[in-house]
């Protein structure tokens, strides 16, 4: 038991990376970006091919960002150049990403075993925390910059943005730059983890990754000191938590993928339906609401 609550706090930490980077796109700018499905496979195959060649892996890694960087800005260049609906850039960008993930290392799956990885490098669950606490430190005082600001008035209102005599989609190029870079990131981790990067690994990675956004959204109801990034780590590992009991009850995995979607399922009614009540308590005169905001 003890062995299973320390592989999915690990498995949990991991999506959190992956999650933070969705939380940028689909709660700040307020976008459906689909890439992610072919950027969490990118980041892992990009760490194959680079540990291959005998690249350091912590350099491996980063890379990983790097590209998975570039896989957004791909996106992002579809849409605000080539005015591509948003929802269909990233479709684009994931069937693009499946071909070059194939072309990569020249097959769909590259075992990483008998190579070296981060974790090497002391305990897994050690550097995992330290990885994630970074990134979420990182993340929380770049939201605080300027740039931060502009990138989450983007998200809530556009024309604001303009009035300023800002160009909106700078911002939205940066914030799928920043997404698409974690969510390869996640990938690369997750490779070195599980030992190899299947061109599989993307599948419905995107509802694991709103899975854990919209469980942070219920956890942070509970407190308003917790921060959005912090909510969104809590309700990844949460997620994975409840995948390992599930699976520890005795669940075919293969049925696993339509648990996840049940779960989202279950928590955006609840998130929904509780909205409603707390307004139609605000109309009778009852409790204060005040409704999470898009923005940070």
């Amino acid at each position: 038991m003890n062995l299973l609550i320390v592989t999915s706090l690990e498995q949990g930490l991991i999506l959190s990376i992956l999650a933070m980077g969705t939380f940028i796109t689909y709660k700040i700018l307020d976008i459906a970006d689909l890439s992610a499905e072919g950027s969490f496979p990118f980041g892992a195959f990009i760490f194959a091919k680079f540990i291959s060649i005998g690249i350091n892996p912590i350099i491996s890694t980063l890379l990983a960002f790097l590209f998975g960087s570039l896989a957004g800005l791909l996106t992002s260049i579809l849409f605000t150049k080539l005015k591509i609906k948003p929802l269909l850039s990233g479709i684009l960008t994931m069937t693009i990403l499946y071909s070059i993930n194939l072309n990569i290392n020249g097959k769909a799956n590259i075992p990483l075993f008998s190579y070296s990885s981060i974790f090497n490098l002391g305990s897994t669950l050690f550097i995992l925390i330290i990885i994630v606490l970074f990134i979420k430190i990182i993340l929380d005082q770049f939201l605080k910059t300027e740039t931060g600001y502009l990138l989450i008035a983007t998200g809530d209102n556009e024309s604001f943005i303009r009035s300023l005599g800002e160009n909106s989609n700078k911002y939205k190029i940066i914030g799928l730059m920043i997404s698409n870079g974690l969510i390869a990131l996640s990938g690369a981790l997750t490779a070195q983890i599980q030992g190899f990067a299947d061109i599989t690994m993307g599948s419905s990675i995107i509802v694991v990754a709103l899975a854990s956004i919209i469980i942070g959204d219920v956890i942070k109801k509970s407190s308003s000191k917790i921060k959005n990034t912090t909510g969104v780590i809590m309700g990844a590992v949460f997620y994975r938590f409840i995948g390992s009991f599930v699976l520890e009850l005795g669940l075919d995995p293969t049925n696993l993928k339509a648990i996840s979607a049940i779960i989202v399922i279950l928590f955006i009614s609840y998130n929904n339906l509780s909205i409603g009540n707390l307004r139609f308590n605000k109309t009778k005169g009852g409790t204060k609401y005040a409704e999470n905001s898009q923005s940070m």
